[in-house]
């Protein structure tokens, strides 16, 4: 029988291993985003500027110039739980993230030992001891051992991918959250302005109706009106009182609002006033193609399509074999004080080829199962930039719808007020009846009321689209 020359094992085993790394483009294919045609038309318009810089990449200390404002938005980023909450989703992450960069590391490990084994008198090996005179064996090892698996299927690099793409998903996250956050400080600053516009206006009315009660009732002395005029002035004066009131605590509510946004205990909010609000009102929305490219929710869900893919990759890649190299050295002795001696040195070497051939389903139920969560991911993604879209488009025709209504409500306030004005007039001329000054004040307030609150959605509307677009983080 011929021996098996020594070089030519080694020429073997060395095909073997450069066939496994080979084989290795195979199993860990490469992401690429894929194609959803149903957000191809997410906008709903044909009249989308094409501006090459989105409002989105504009800073929140550049679009609200409120010296108040800012104050609260910087200090709401500093101190908000939910900020704080997402900083340490990102350290967690970022732990995830160093443990998969260390996946191509061999693991080392040191072992320090000392052991005393008694045996059976009556056994072969006890009655060997007893015969040298001791009834137990001492052993005493200091060792250290290394693993290391190389990465034929590319299973670790999808690993370090996944972790890449978790921890870049937490970064989104938070910059998600620091979005809204800058939204919502935004918008319930500016809802107290208008709370405290119509309740400015309010108290005005107030004032008004409380010297009106005094002209009707003398008109009434003068037989001009009824008691019916009288009662009707009271009942309106006393319903500005309630509505004072009602404006009240939704200013107190809203201040205690806006400092949960804040992170602290409620208090007086100091404030400028809403009639010296603006915002800057030709802002660009970017190239219609890359509209959502800066919305962090949709960032954070491709990354999260993106670790569900690497998954499927580690789940495929566990269906072939694992090469591993073992190697442990070190001293062991039965004398202690020999442990160190030269002759106490030991070395292991071990390379192995494993495959899995049955183990009651397991692997193949962890591709089934990374396969379903890829394409929950997916659709996940398609669900966000479908969301995102609607946003963005319902954003974009209430800021067009609020910006046209305002100057109707601007006359109509200007008109109502005339009405107002002249009915009070041919009142106490005796050409009116009072309930035609009745209706005209209640319209009027109703209109100035509604003036404010249009003001306050025109506001409202570019915060939306700013945050629609993405904008907030930076």
């Amino acid at each position: 029988m011929k021996m098996i020359k020594q070089p030519y094992l080694y020429r073997t085993g060395f095909g073997v291993i450069m066939l496994f790394l080979l084989q290795s483009c195979f199993v860990a294919k490469e992401y690429t985003r894929p194609e959803i045609s149903e957000t191809e038309n997410l906008y709903r318009t044909d009249n989308l500027p094409t501006d090459s810089i989105s409002m989105a990449m504009v800073s929140w200390k550049d679009l609200f110039s409120d010296t108040y404002l800012q104050q609260y938005i910087n200090e709401g980023l500093q101190n908000n739980l939910d900020i704080r909450v997402a900083l340490q989703q990102m350290a967690a992450a970022e732990a995830y993230l160093k443990q998969g960069k260390a996946g191509y590391l061999p693991t080392i490990s040191a072992n320090a030992s000392a052991s005393r084994s008694y045996l059976s008198e009556n056994g072969q090996q006890g009655a060997i001891l007893r015969g040298l005179g001791t009834d137990h064996i001492d052993q005493f090892e200091l060792s250290g051992s290394l693993s290391w698996e190389a990465d034929i299927w590319g299973k670790i690099r999808s690993n370090k991918r996944a972790t890449e793409a978790r921890y870049l998903q937490s970064v989104a996250a938070h910059k998600a959250v620091k979005t809204a956050l800058v939204a919502n400080i935004a918008a319930t600053y500016y809802q107290l302005l208008a709370l405290d516009a119509q309740l400015e206006i309010t108290n005005k009315t107030i004032i008004a109706r409380d010297s009106s009660v005094f002209t009707i009732r003398a008109l009434k002395d003068a037989g001009q009106v009824t008691q019916v005029a009288v009662d009707q002035n009271i009942a309106q004066y006393n319903n500005a009182r309630a509505l004072a009131v009602d404006l009240e605590t939704a200013i107190f509510k809203t201040e205690n609002a806006l400092n949960l946004l804040l992170g602290k205990p409620g208090a007086l909010i100091r404030r400028n006033e809403l009639e010296n609000q603006t915002l800057e009102s030709d802002l660009k929305l970017g190239v219609p193609a890359t509209l959502l490219a800066n919305r962090p929710d949709v960032i954070a869900s491709e990354y999260a399509l993106i670790q569900a893919f690497e998954f499927t990759n580690v789940a495929r890649s566990s269906f072939y074999p694992s090469l591993t190299f073992t190697a442990s050295t070190g001293f062991q002795s039965l004398e202690l004080d020999e442990l160190l001696n030269t002759n106490s040195l030991f070395a292991n070497l071990l390379g192995g080829l494993a495959q899995p051939i049955f183990n009651r389903r397991a692997i193949k139920t962890q591709h089934e199962v990374a396969l379903a969560e890829q394409e929950q991911a997916f659709l996940n993604f398609k669900k966000t930039l479908l969301i995102a879209g609607n946003e963005v488009s319902n954003a974009l025709y209430d800021y067009k719808a609020e910006t046209e209504k305002f100057e109707f409500r601007s006359n109509e306030v200007s008109a109502l007020r005339n009405a107002e004005n002249n009915s009070e007039e041919l009142l106490k001329n005796g050409y009116a009846t009072y309930l035609d000054l009745l209706t005209a004040r209640e319209s009027a307030l109703n209109a100035e009321l509604n003036s404010i609150d249009n003001k306050f959605q025109q506001l409202i509307s570019i915060i939306d689209l700013y945050e629609a677009l993405g904008g907030g983080w930076q």
